[in-house]
């Protein structure tokens, strides 16, 4: 097993089960025996990988694939073993050897721990108090799961490292917004475990800082498949450890929000996002935790369907810590799935029609749209100039005036004049401003997005400066067919739609558009964003341009 931060998350039954709607979707029951045989075989492959060599300084971790023995890893094992050993239907349960194995990771845990308490996330972060928060996660649940089906022996062995970790994080600092909870949570699982004022006090602290979430029920982060899993988990965490049912409110609203973010498929949408998970795939089941335990506390019937849906996220671990959620469910309801709603705060809109979904980006992205059929997916519409090496679209103002999404940039580029003065290499940025300008070239952008019946119109236009190439960019996911189009030899994965229509087609759904034009095939222009992963069809004209494309889904 290779643990890296991102299967840490995973461990914590957070990032690592992020696949769509799938066959968990018709299972109102929890699929126990099967959450229970995934834990074991993660068991089995922990005691193939895991450094048992009383000789090795690493005794207890599992390397990763760079030969790093992380602290993370040694984490991941205890609470997997943990999980196994206390669940009387595992093949591991009461198993002897998984008592060993967690204390010699404990040990190890403790060995890699700095004189604060802290622990090195060994890909980026060292003495890192939130990336003990993460550990301790995993370490405090296996803990208390001990304690609570009756192997107080395993919450013996990992005493040292908690409390000496608790010590480190009532002091220590974050780099994140989402650390704070991060810390708070672990602290709130180490008091439930060993109580000490000092962390309820810290966490008190943290907490004074007021939960960020805005009115669109998005935390600063806005990391629709990590970190709000993360935020969620540790509120919920922090509600339930410290009894302050008012910490559930904010994670109900993301969890709101999340209603309104989803494709057809389950897929969420992730062009929000502020951190690496932006324009990556996946689904809820990370968010199985939150959602079956609001479902459970409020009744709430949009949660208990998607809780259904999101059940591959369930962690044996979870179950055994949280009883409570492997009580049936509500009755479920409807998700939405006819809407169209603007998030304000965040900057989108989100519009769905069933199978169609689509997300308009009202500033900071040049992928103003995405479109999606079913499996006819376009991962971004964009488009750019080649003027000056600065005309990638990217609005400076959006706003939507009746039904059109009106989207507008203003370019301006200059020629300098001589001063009257001796100029070296250091001088020339700060006179540039001195000089005077000629021959001053300006280009007006703008984008027009319409829904219409099965689709939309999208009207580019860019006037100003003639003759400037412009290219514009349809990008669709992969795994599809394109019929229409014509391959540019010189551009892998590149296509222009000289005339007419095209269709692009993916499983059952196909999506058409058009009219082309290929005035040129430049384009990679200068000073635009390198191409989309995925197929490109492109679109090619000179300023003053004016064309509307239709995408028709069928």
């Amino acid at each position: 097993m290779d643990y890296t931060r991102r299967d840490l998350l995973a461990l914590m039954g957070t990032a690592g089960a992020l696949g769509r709607y799938g066959d968990a979707a018709a299972n109102a029951a929890l699929p126990l025996a099967a959450i229970v045989e995934r834990n074991d075989a993660a068991v089995r492959a922990a005691l193939q990988s895991q450094i048992a060599d009383p000789a090795s300084p690493n005794r207890g971790s599992v390397p990763d694939q760079f030969g790093l023995h992380s602290a993370g890893s040694a984490s991941g094992v205890i609470e997997t073993l943990a999980a196994s050993f206390v669940h009387p239907q595992s093949a591991f349960h009461h198993t002897t050897v998984l008592l060993e194995r967690i204390r010699i990771a404990a040990r190890f845990l403790e060995r890699a721990q700095s004189p604060q308490g802290n622990i090195d996330l060994l890909t980026t972060n060292f003495n890192s108090p939130p990336d003990t928060g993460f550990v301790v996660h995993n370490v405090a649940t296996a803990a208390a799961i001990g304690r609570l089906h009756g192997a107080e022996d395993i919450a013996t062995v990992l005493r040292p490292f908690l409390v000496r970790a608790g010590a480190g994080m009532a002091e220590g600092g974050v780099h994140t917004p989402n650390h704070r909870w991060v810390i708070c949570s672990a602290l709130a699982q180490i008091n439930d475990l060993f109580p000490d004022k000092r962390y309820v006090r810290r966490i008190d602290e943290w907490l004074a800082e007021g939960i960020d979430i805005d009115g669109d029920g998005q935390f600063t982060e806005r990391s629709t498949l990590t970190y709000n899993v993360v935020t969620d988990r540790a509120l919920l965490v922090m509600a339930a450890k410290l009894k302050r049912p008012e910490l559930l409110e904010p994670v109900r609203r993301n969890l709101r929000s999340l209603l309104y973010l989803l494709h057809a498929d389950g897929e969420v949408v992730t062009e929000i996002s502020r951190r690496q998970d932006q324009f990556t795939r996946g689904g809820t089941n990370g968010y199985w935790f939150p959602l079956t335990y609001l479902a459970l506390t409020d009744g709430d019937a949009q949660f208990a369907t998607l809780a259904q849906r999101s059940v591959g996220g369930a962690r044996l671990s979870t179950l055994l810590e949280y009883p409570q959620l492997s009580q049936p469910l509500p009755a479920g309801a409807p998700l939405p799935t006819d809407f169209e709603r603007s998030f304000h705060e965040i900057g989108i809109a989100r519009i769905r029609r069933g199978p169609l979904s689509a997300t308009l980006v009202m500033g900071g992205s040049s992928r103003i749209l995405s479109l999606r059929h079913g499996d006819a997916v376009i991962e971004g519409l964009r488009f750019a100039t080649a003027f000056f090496g600065k005309g990638q679209f990217v609005p400076d103002t959006a706003e939507k005036r009746d039904s059109t999404y009106v989207f507008r940039q203003a370019l301006e580029a200059p020629y300098y004049q001589p001063l009257p003065q001796r100029v070296m290499p250091e001088t020339w940025g700060p006179t540039r401003a001195q000089r005077r300008q000629s021959e001053v070239c300006r280009l007006e952008q703008s984008a027009e997005v319409t829904e219409r019946p099965n689709g939309f119109a999208v009207r580019i236009r860019a006037e100003g400066t003639a003759g400037v190439p412009l290219a514009v960019e349809i990008c669709f996911r992969e795994g599809g067919t394109l019929d229409g189009c014509r391959a540019l030899r010189a551009a892998p994965g590149s296509y222009v739609l000289p005339v007419g229509t095209a269709t692009y087609r993916a499983g059952a759904n196909q999506i058409r558009f058009g009219p082309g034009g290929a005035a040129h095939e430049y384009v990679q222009l200068r000073g635009a964003e390198p191409k989309l992963p995925g197929d490109s069809v492109y679109i090619t004209g000179f300023t003053p341009f004016d064309r509307t494309v239709l995408f028709e889904c069928l």
